[in-house]
């Protein structure tokens, strides 16, 4: 059985995945009416359009994992220690996955690092890759990265999730995988504010390539293998992202290069990368690793710097070799 722990769009469509590949899911919301509801309807507000799968149990009771092999956290970033505290509570000794994109404000802690110290002694793993939840939960085909540092841990969670239209590749290189959830949703909204502000087609593209340079040297600096950066947890991520207002943070982005203020445009829904762009910044600059492109973003979201400003400064940057 598979738990999945937060009950928005992501947890929901990943629910639908794992029941799509024959296991019994239970789906976890800390919304009691919330969730009475999406067991009545067998729908998601956060998903529309998409039925959950008969397979799914929807529940507030965090007790129902005790029954579960394993347990996808699809809460967000900032709020992921707080759940797996709960779980480690509560729920068993099942493995804990990590499916949120992101670093933790404070403490600069990638998601596996944050359920090492909350749910101490248990195995831990991280899901991601190029996906939208409206199209995982369609059953539209994607592929995702699943890694652990248990090798034989990794490759059961991605066959305990593989389904027909989902396919899993498993890896061992977990800061790799991390970094490039985290580090592409700070870019995409880099690549949302030229989209806003009309700058072109040319210079989105151009974004995306410097925007992966940037993710690249940093992901060498704390680690990560360049095969797992070239792969669909870094660079298949980072396109995806950079192009389509599906993305929250290319649309939040969108809404910056229009105009809004950083507060308008996070009025819409969550934005990963508005939360993890001054820890990503913060790692950078401790092993001098060079992004000028994440550093802009922090400062727009600061309000230090506006857009026009940081176009400026980005195409003033001195002459170099591409690197």
């Amino acid at each position: 059985m598979i738990g999945v722990a937060g009950a928005g769009a992501w947890g929901a469509a990943l629910a639908n995945a794992a029941a799509a590949a024959g296991r019994t899911v239970t789906l976890w919301g800390r919304d009691e009416a919330a969730m009475r509801a999406m067991a009545r309807t067998r729908t998601s507000a956060r998903l529309p359009g998409a039925a959950l799968a008969r397979a799914v149990e929807a529940t507030s009771a965090i007790e129902d994992f005790r029954r579960c092999d394993a347990i996808f956290l699809a809460t967000p970033a900032q709020a992921t220690r707080e759940t797996a505290l709960r779980l480690a509570a509560t729920a068993g000794s099942a493995p804990l996955v990590a499916c949120a994109k992101g670093i933790e404000r404070g403490t600069r802690a990638f998601m596996t690092e944050v359920l090492a110290e909350a749910a101490p002694g248990r195995k831990t793993a991280v899901l991601s890759g190029p996906s939208f939840a409206a199209d995982v939960a369609a059953g539209l085909p994607t592929a995702l990265t699943l890694a652990s540092s248990d090798e034989e841990l990794a490759l059961a969670l991605s066959g305990a999730l593989r389904g027909p239209a989902l396919r899993l590749y498993h890896s061992t290189d977990v800061r790799g995988v991390e970094i490039g959830g985290a580090a592409k949703n700070v870019l995409a909204i880099a690549c949302g504010i030229a989209a806003g502000r009309r700058l072109g087609a040319s210079a989105v593209a151009a974004l995306i390539a410097r925007g992966f340079a940037e993710l690249r040297r940093f992901g060498e600096a704390y680690g990560a293998r360049g095969s797992t950066l070239m792969g669909l947890s870094g660079l298949g991520d980072l396109v995806l992202t950079s192009s389509s207002p599906q993305s929250r943070n290319f649309a939040f982005g969108q809404a910056l290069g229009k105009g809004e203020s950083p507060a308008q445009a996070g009025e819409r829904g969550l934005v990963e990368g508005m939360f993890t762009a001054q820890a990503l910044v913060e790692l950078a600059r401790e092993r001098n690793v060079d992004m000028p492109i994440a550093d802009c973003v922090l400062r727009l979201i600061e309000g230090s710097l506006d857009v026009d400003g940081a176009v400026s400064e980005l195409l003033a940057r001195p002459p170099k070799g591409e690197e």
